[in-house]
């Protein structure tokens, strides 16, 4: 019977616990599609790359909200048993309150598991994905970036202008504003503006090109300026990428990559790390440190949570200040929530920090299960 009491209340906590991560996730996910939708068309990449990065970084969203949505459900779940004298049941049954606390631990070991592998593998992995499309779209997204009439800022160094296009895709009065050196319009700068009376965007081995008709180039190197006109010249379009990042940010590197940058930082052999893509320097360690643990170890609050979460069971329904324990211990946990953000962040500049973050956890929880072991005696 004990066994079939405990199946039941963790099957109702587990599936209001999905329920309630798809709904946030899925307005969260929202949310962040309309903010999405500006970040990537405006550099010119199409509905299909808009779409697929969107929908690749819900895993991400799942994984920042798990442990609030754990929190919930589990609090919920317990709050309703109580409402509805389920817990009673327990109770008459020969349930000990500390045995009821085990399984909750236990759960929480088990949604622990779960945001590990969600944060350390899958949201990374999917990230990565992500930025892929953005990444690998660079080079055919100019044909949907150019606009008649407007100068085009969105490649990065690179203006753009057209006077108009007609239906063959030939263009007309085209000028370009290179900045060679990524400073433009610096005093001392060097540049290549370009104005062509025809153009057409073409492909080929190489990568894509503009190919230009009648016109005129002018260099700037330093203040030395050259000029001379051409009748045909075709101008490199492959080396530009779009001012959307495509290079992974540090939480959507690999977890394998976090951990050899802190192990060569380690020994102080940075120089010897290798990854496709992420930086390994005195300007990152500290972000990499952070992220590696919050994937691996932030993960370690959930059982404390879920301990908090579980004092409810000290008081009935019919005690006088239930609502307001109820209320205390929501602000409890959310406070330790908030505490475990905010010592993240010194975990990579203070060494008190960092031993902080690991000790609290551990310490809190040990000393509320022992408050909860003398508090029940061993009983009910």
């Amino acid at each position: 019977m004990k066994k079939l009491l405990f199946q039941k209340f963790i099957s109702d906590t587990f599936k209001f616990f999905i329920i309630i991560s798809l709904s946030i996730g899925l307005i969260v996910w929202v949310i962040q599609a309309v903010g999405f939708l500006d970040y990537v068309t405006e550099d010119g990449h199409g509905l299909i790359v808009y779409f697929s990065y969107t929908l690749l970084s819900f895993p991400k969203i799942i994984h920042r909200i798990l442990p609030f949505v754990f929190f919930i459900s589990l609090f919920y779940q317990i709050n309703q048993y109580e409402m509805k004298n389920e817990l009673v049941i327990f109770w008459t049954n020969g349930v000990k309150k500390i045995d009821f606390i085990k399984v909750i631990i236990t759960y929480s070991m088990c949604i622990l598991l779960i945001q590990i592998f969600l944060g350390g593998f899958i949201s990374p992995f999917f990230q990565d994905k992500a930025r892929s499309f953005i990444r690998n779209s660079n080079i055919d997204f100019f044909s949907s970036l150019i606009k008649e009439g407007k100068f085009i800022d969105t490649v990065s160094n690179l203006t753009i202008f057209v006077e108009s296009k007609d239906e063959r895709g030939n263009y007309k009065n085209i000028f370009l504003n290179d900045s060679l050196d990524g400073t433009p319009g610096e005093r001392g700068s060097k540049s290549q503006m370009i104005y062509a009376k025809k153009g057409i965007l073409i492909d080929n081995e190489d990568g894509r090109f503009f190919k230009l008709t009648n016109g005129r180039i002018v260099n700037n190197d330093r203040g030395k300026i050259t000029n001379f006109t051409f009748e045909t010249v075709d101008f490199n379009l492959s080396k530009y990428n779009s001012k959307t990042t495509t290079y992974p940010k540090t939480q959507e590197a690999s977890s394998k990559d976090l951990f050899n940058c802190i192990y060569y930082d380690f020994i102080k052999e940075k120089d010897k790390f290798k990854a496709r893509y992420l930086r390994c320097n005195d300007q990152s360690i500290k972000n990499i440190k952070q992220e590696f643990l919050k994937r691996f170890y932030k993960p370690f609050y959930l059982p404390l949570l879920a301990l908090i979460s579980s004092l409810l069971i000290l008081r009935s329904k019919e005690s006088i200040n239930y609502d307001r324990f109820k209320i205390f211990l929501f602000i409890l946990i959310f406070m330790f929530i908030v505490i475990s953000e905010i010592s993240l962040r010194y975990t990579a500049t203070s060494l008190n920090g960092l031993f902080f973050f690991i000790l609290f956890p551990f310490l809190s929880f040990i000393s509320i299960y022992i408050f909860l072991k003398v508090k029940f005696n061993y009983k009910n």
